[in-house]
């Protein structure tokens, strides 16, 4: 019974991880960076967009990483 508990601990940091901590950190590199990145460092970005997808398409609905445009004239 106490080995099922720590399995099931473990899956669930793993997928808590992998679900919502690495993508809303992701979210906020991309958002806080786009603009500033190096070659180097946006093929990194594309990378773990690759590898995290799923995470990050559950965020997409709920966050706006639009420019902020010039506002009315």
């Amino acid at each position: 019974m106490n080995e099922s508990l720590v399995v099931l601990a473990a899956y669930s940091f793993i997928g808590i991880l992998y679900l919502v901590l690495v993508p809303l950190s992701l979210y906020y590199w991309m958002n806080t960076r786009w603009h500033e990145m190096g070659k180097i460092e946006r093929l990194l970005i594309y990378g773990f967009v690759f590898i995290f997808f799923p995470g990050l398409i559950l965020f997409a609905p709920f966050l706006n990483l639009r420019l902020k445009g010039q506002g009315e004239v």
